[in-house]
């Protein structure tokens, strides 16, 4: 849902559960949030044990926050209230024994 606050399309507000989720992976979704010319915003819900089906390679920068659960990036465990930022030319394959979720944000363009 959207909403204007007079400005016309300076902004945007969803409720992140309004979302519809795709399924990235079996245990895995993500809900793709509003997007502007310089970046996108997305929810990932991990269910435990999973782990993101390929590695995941950043043209540009990407940030992420743990929400709730527990992120593994290689041997390094992000609890909840976590902030990862991967530079740009950085990869990784997330993966969670617990279960997490994760908001996070792509840059598009520097």
């Amino acid at each position: 849902m959207s909403e204007s606050n007079g400005t016309g399309d300076l902004k945007t507000a969803v409720r992140v559960e309004d979302v519809e989720p795709v399924d990235v992976a079996p245990g895995i979704v993500r809900r793709g949030l509003p997007r502007t010319e310089y970046a996108t915003g997305w929810l990932i819900d991990f269910a435990p044990g999973t782990e993101w089906p390929d590695t995941d390679e950043h043209a540009t920068e990407e940030r992420y926050y743990v929400l709730s659960g527990e992120v593994i990036e290689g041997e390094e465990q992000h609890g909840a209230g976590t902030y990862v930022v991967f530079a740009p030319g950085s990869s990784h394959r997330p993966r969670t024994e617990t279960g997490a979720r994760m908001l996070g944000f792509t840059v598009l363009s520097a």
